[in-house]
């Protein structure tokens, strides 16, 4: 078995290089993969805690995490194809134009 230590330092890195990803990039394909990226550390997270404590309250946050994260995902690439097909760019600077 894998120590919760490494688990959750693995956790942490992935939260990390998540959290980096929306900082720096401008593309917003690769922003939402980071929001991604970063959801699956948290998911790590919960199940090695909830392993470690043999608990099952972990397991079940991270069904209610892949839930919001399909509906992060299909409401972000709405935006996305909506975005590029009102102009022709998916940077993440271009929303500052957007008004409505």
């Amino acid at each position: 078995m894998i120590p919760i230590e490494q688990l959750l330092a693995l956790a942490f890195v992935l939260l990390g290089i998540g959290a980096c990803g929306v900082l720096v990039r401008r593309n917003l394909l690769v922003v939402l993969m980071s929001i991604e990226l970063m959801l699956n550390a948290t998911n790590l997270a919960f199940v090695s805690i909830a392993r470690a404590l043999g608990d099952t309250a972990g397991h079940v946050m991270v069904l209610m995490i892949f839930v919001v994260a399909a509906v992060e995902v299909a409401v972000g690439m709405a935006i996305v194809v909506n975005m590029f097909r009102q102009r022709d760019s998916i940077s993440v600077d271009s929303f500052g134009t957007m008004k409505g």
